[in-house]
């Protein structure tokens, strides 16, 4: 993989006015050909990084390269259509006036009549969308227009895509098939890409990184499932998924002792002798209220959802109810006594 593909961010700080900074000394690092998620609430600064790295913003203090190139730094600014980047913006923006055949190619500047024919050709192909270059975009479906958006972004042959929160006027169907076509496109050309999402399931299923912006930083960045397994704190752990979160306390073993009983700690206490447990709703199973090893509890609500089901259950001595996540026939109804028990490893937080 070539690596002027790869994108560093460091010490991104932005302001607007006199208010408080929406940026605080971001740093982000994405190798070439990967796609990284930006994920974090709305208002955290996920979306002014973006504009920034695409040129559309200039940042009060920090950089960003682009291989071995300093697109924005001390005294730096490039023009976005000097940086090579590709944007796939929401509801896909095409130009209303003009074809698909004609939105696609309209970034290829300098580019000969033929040459200007193939690339829109393969680009089209690539997106599924062979048939479509004579078609206006009042003709498209919203699905097909973002693959139109994202067949333009990569004609130029871009070093970085960015793509701001592109799924969002799709519903649930269209999204899933979507996503893994622009997961495959972006691929299939090789370019890095960094996706702006508020949106859990997308960012995990989608992304190589995942990227948690919090208050204007990144508060942990890592594989999708390293995230999810090993958040590096409870909030981060309940924004990224379902969290069981237990008080605890540190055995002699080594375990934390909790409402629902021991369990194995991933890594060392790190001189922690209590704090916060962190389960995931899928390590908790169901057993009979009088199984050997098992809490008592009282199954409160029922959450079924096809695929899986969530059961929410008061547990004796624990004031807050637990979720446990179910696959598979429904065991039990809202009411009735079950017993709880953990399985895996837990990770323990201050």
């Amino acid at each position: 993989m070539n690596d002027t593909n790869a994108l560093h961010v460091e010490g991104l700080t932005k302001s607007y006015g006199a208010g408080e900074p929406v940026l605080r000394g971001l740093e982000l690092a994405v190798p070439a050909g990967a796609l990284a998620a930006l994920l974090g609430p709305s208002g955290c600064g996920k979306t002014t990084m973006l504009r920034i790295v695409a040129g559309f913003l200039r940042a009060d203090a920090g950089t960003v390269r682009l291989g071995d190139r300093l697109l924005t730094g001390p005294g730096v600014h490039l023009t976005p259509e000097r940086r090579r980047i590709g944007i796939m913006p929401q509801e896909g923006a095409l130009f209303p006036h003009l074809s698909v055949a004609r939105n696609v190619a309209f970034g290829l500047i300098g580019v000969d009549r033929a040459e200007r024919r193939r690339i829109t050709a393969e680009m089209l192909e690539l997106v599924g969308l062979a048939d479509y270059g004579d078609r206006m975009p009042h003709e498209l479906s919203g699905g097909q227009q973002q693959r139109v958006a994202l067949a333009r972004a990569l004609a130029p042959r871009p070093q970085l895509v960015l793509l701001d929160e592109p799924f969002n006027a799709l519903d649930s169907a269209l999204r899933a098939g979507l996503r893994a076509d622009v997961r495959a496109a972006l691929r299939a050309t090789g370019a890095t890409a960094v996706l702006v999402t508020h949106d859990q399931q997308e960012a995990l299923s989608t992304a190589d990184l995942v990227a948690v912006v919090r208050d204007g930083q990144v508060a942990q960045c890592a594989t999708p499932q390293d995230l999810y397994r090993y958040p590096a704190d409870p909030w981060i752990a309940g924004f990224v998924g379902d969290a069981v979160l237990l008080p605890g306390t540190v055995a002699g073993d080594g375990s934390a002792l909790t409402a629902l009983g021991a369990v194995p700690l991933a890594a060392p206490p790190n001189g922690l002798r209590a704090g916060t447990v962190l389960l995931r709703p899928e390590q908790l199973r169901l057993t009979d209220a009088d199984s050997e090893g098992a809490v008592r509890g009282t199954v409160t609500d029922v959450s079924y959802f096809g695929h899986d089901a969530m059961v929410t259950v008061a547990v004796e001595g624990h004031e807050i109810p637990v979720g446990i996540r179910i696959v598979g026939p429904l065991p039990c109804r809202p009411g009735e006594k079950t017993g709880v028990r953990i399985e895996g490893e837990a990770s323990l937080h201050p």
